[in-house]
């Protein structure tokens, strides 16, 4: 089976390596002539862990190739996925879909024989039958005899575990439309596409092309419901002299709500739930349904980044001196990807540079988009290098480095040993033993013996 994919971004670039490893021939289509460029090299534009290997692997093989001539590839293709970006709309929030219906009409003119054309990227309800109209008029238009099927096949893939995702997923959603002739055609066909993930008993979900649609944007506006309730909670166990890390274990461990998502933080960020979430009220707003709990999430999330960093400055406030100067490690979204999308950090620093905080910054892999985002900051070559003469360490992306630095000898480049953890990968009591004061998320502060903060919170 030959399959094209419209669009080389983070999806389409996931998706095309990973059918081309089942063992399907894809072609990857991008108008972007030094990124095709690149990919043919094996030089992949963004960073995943193991996506590089596999792109090349695949290239190697015979199986992966990229273009910039989408008519021959999509003639070729028994397949063809958009896997355009679809950003939010600048003033309204709504989902920019000039991408999806140009590629629509591009994908129209060069249809040859039957072909599915599949929606892969994360697109407002209706989004599909407009696609499916735009290329029913171009052939008409044109006169073509060639014949499709429209369907929908929404992404669940998560940056950091993206190819785990995409080999062993939860489920496949596959949409198509109901008592038609063509329903199952695609059906079948997107069934013998996925065969691989159902013999190891995947689960392939089939519905109608507006619930495959509602289903992305359902999950995501449920996920980051997730993370803004126990962040609200962790508010609320810092008011009361609670765990939020056990509140989150012990109603985790209850079937109904399970554990995952339940980690608190600066708040969510990334390309797709502040995206998806804002493109879900938009539309449940026009068609009369509003999600005021999806509304109140976003207004939760937002709120939730401006007050870390009021929380940051009180805490700062209490050391000694009028300039305070702090290392800030991590500035992605999320640890193992550069993506700097909507990141905590880029509310977060530039509150605390506008008062006046110094920030010495290091990222193990976000550095180069960080400096893109964060122009104004010094940016160090290691985490140890970023702790040399500031007052206290600030934690904002989890990265695995950062889960075992050497206490001691962060105590010895620090002016004062003060850790802010706006991510709670330390243990309490292990801050303990070397005297740190130690800030985490939703959880009762620790003071060393020597303590300048509490000294100044007893005064106060």
């Amino acid at each position: 089976m030959h399959i094209a994919i419209v669009g080389t971004g983070y999806v389409g670039l996931v998706t095309g390596a990973c059918f081309a490893e089942f063992g399907y021939h894809v072609t990857c289509i991008d108008k972007d002539v030094t990124k095709i460029k690149n990919l043919c090299k094996g030089i992949i534009p963004i960073y995943e862990p193991g996506l590089e290997s596999l792109v090349q692997q695949t290239q190697k093989a015979g199986r992966l190739s990229f273009t910039v001539d989408l008519k021959e590839a999509v003639g070729q293709a028994h397949a063809v996925f958009i896997a355009v970006g679809t950003p939010s709309r600048r003033g309204d929030g709504h989902a920019d879909l000039s991408y999806i219906y140009q590629a629509a009409e591009e994908i129209a003119s060069a249809l040859q024989d039957y072909t599915v054309v599949v929606t892969k990227s994360t697109v407002p309800v209706g989004t599909c039958r407009k696609v499916a109209d735009i290329i029913r008029q171009k052939l008409l238009t044109l006169q073509s005899t060639a014949d499709f099927d429209i369907a929908s096949n929404p992404e669940f893939l998560r940056e950091g575990s993206a190819i785990s995702d995409f080999m062993r997923p939860d489920r496949v959603v596959i949409g198509t439309e109901p008592d038609q002739g063509g329903c199952d055609r695609a059906r079948a066909a997107l069934q013998q596409l996925y065969r691989p993930l159902y013999l190891i008993e995947t689960p392939l979900v089939f519905t109608g092309i507006e619930t495959a649609e509602l289903v992305k944007y359902a999950a995501n506006g449920f996920l980051a419901m997730k993370i803004a309730f126990i962040n609200e909670m962790a508010d609320v166990c810092e008011q009361v002299g609670g765990n939020v890390q056990d509140v989150a274990k012990a109603i985790g461990l209850d079937g109904r709500i399970g554990r995952k998502f339940l980690h608190v933080g600066p708040g969510y960020g990334g390309s797709c739930f502040p995206k998806d979430t804002l493109a879900l009220t938009r539309t449940a707003r026009e068609v009369g349904s509003p999600t005021s709990i999806i509304e109140a999430v976003i207004k939760s999330n937002d709120d939730r980044k401006r007050s870390m960093a009021q929380k940051i400055l009180q805490i700062l406030d209490k050391i000694p001196g009028s300039k305070k100067t702090i290392a800030v490690l991590g500035v992605t979204f999320k640890p193992n990807t550069d993506d700097m999308r909507d990141a905590p950090s880029l509310t977060i620093v530039p509150l605390l540079t506008e008062a006046g905080v110094t920030i010495q910054a290091y990222d193990p892999v976000g550095q180069e988009e960080g400096k893109k985002y964060l122009p104004n900051l010094m940016w160090t070559k290691s985490a140890y290098e970023a702790m040399e003469g500031a007052d206290a360490v600030l934690i904002l992306t989890e990265w695995n480095e950062f889960r075992a630095l050497d206490l001691t000898k962060m105590v010895d480049l620090l002016r004062y040993p003060l850790l802010i953890d706006c991510r709670n990968i330390y243990r309490p009591d292990e801050m303990v033993s070397v005297g740190f004061d130690y800030i985490s998320i939703g959880r009762p502060p620790i003071y060393g013996a020597k303590s300048s903060i509490q000294k100044a919170a007893s005064v106060a």
